[in-house]
């Protein structure tokens, strides 16, 4: 994948996963189940590798606890 494809990959991964945050969605594992479809359906739309899928979900969710406050501050 190219840098800008990247690129435009991560900005769409951060709104889908902010539109869809609650404010306890860390501690919820139905939410945490919902946003890891999101996250897997966004990388196959964006035709990620498939063999790479996991380990980019779990990052993706890893670093979306990380940012959590700032996430669900905006709703």
């Amino acid at each position: 994948m190219g840098k800008d494809k990247l690129r435009e990959l991560a900005v769409v991964l951060f709104e889908r996963v902010k539109k869809n945050a609650s404010i306890d969605w860390t501690i919820k594992e139905s939410v945490k189940a919902k946003l890891k479809v999101i996250v897997k359906r966004t990388l196959r739309q964006y035709g990620y590798p498939p063999d790479m899928q996991k380990l980019a979900t779990e990052t993706v969710l890893k670093q979306a606890e990380l940012i959590a406050e700032e996430i669900t501050r905006g709703e």
